[in-house]
């Protein structure tokens, strides 16, 4: 009988869920998705895509609770499968579909264009931008590489590989890459002086001037940074998105122009309001 038993407790230990876990409870969520704790048991669990389940916003939530287009998210499926909402140019019918940073969403039904980027509380915003900004985005550049045949490609961060890219282009440098054509029209260089903005760390959705670069042999390089307020602070290199050549943005910037504020300064805008 102790063996039988034995044996059992065996198998409890051993079973468990096959392959990746298919539910998101809500309060796991998160937190820059800003669900309401009391608002279900679930949340969507983003499908695999370009962008990392913490770093994402699935598109039930732009259509639903950000653009307001759906009430329920059986409405905000149906929009979806009508075939109206795009992103970087391609119709994408998952409800749970993982748009990220630099992620062009457009609704050609009402000529609405949306850019996801950070604001200065590193929450992930449905930024508007006109027609003519959203034929490009940003992508920067995670690897560089040589596949097979000796042919030279990039790998950038919404996952995507480009080959025959400009041989100047080097990790961490940004490329404008043209959504319709699906090549790069320019690039910019990681460098000081250049614009940049944080997309990690408790400094995420801040926007400022890249001044120096330490190098740690075997650690995270750190990159300082000044905004244009001439508040100064330091980030790891994987948080820095450059942005712009010099302090002009290759991209329109959302409310607040990543200048973080202090809770004192906030209260005092909001009094003058």
């Amino acid at each position: 009988d102790d063996t039988l038993e034995a044996a059992g407790d065996a198998k409890d230990v051993t079973m468990g869920r096959r392959g990746p876990t298919k539910h998101l409870k809500r309060i796991n969520a998160p937190k820059h998705w800003m669900l309401d704790k009391l608002g279900g048991v679930f949340a969507p669990k983003p499908s695999p895509g370009p962008h990392k389940t913490r770093e994402c916003l699935p598109l039930i939530l732009i259509v639903r609770n950000r653009l307001k287009y759906a009430l329920t998210g059986r409405e905000a499926k149906a929009i979806l499968m009508e075939r109206f909402v795009k992103v970087d140019g391609k119709v994408r019918t998952d409800v749970c579909y993982p748009a990220g940073f630099m992620d062009v969403v457009s609704l050609e039904k009402t000529d609405e264009f949306f850019r996801l980027l950070y604001d200065t509380k590193g929450r992930m915003t449905v930024h508007r931008i006109s027609a003519e900004e959203s034929s490009y985005k940003l992508c920067k550049v995670r690897d560089v590489k040589i596949g097979e045949k000796a042919i030279p490609h990039i790998v950038t961060h919404d996952g995507r590989t480009i080959r025959y890219a400009d041989p100047l282009i080097k990790t961490n440098d940004t490329i404008l890459f043209d959504i319709e054509s699906g090549k790069i029209r320019d690039f910019v260089k990681f460098d000081t002086g250049n614009m940049c903005m944080v997309t990690g760390g408790r400094n995420a959705g801040r926007v400022g001037v890249i001044v120096s670069r330490e190098k740690h042999k075997g650690g995270n390089d750190i990159v300082h940074v000044k905004d244009s307020s001439g508040a100064s602070f330091a980030t790891r290199i994987t948080n820095v998105f450059v942005i712009g050549k010099g302090n002009k943005p290759l991209i329109s910037l959302p409310k607040g122009k990543g200048i973080k504020l202090s809770i004192l300064q906030e209260q005092e805008k909001r009094y003058a309001a």
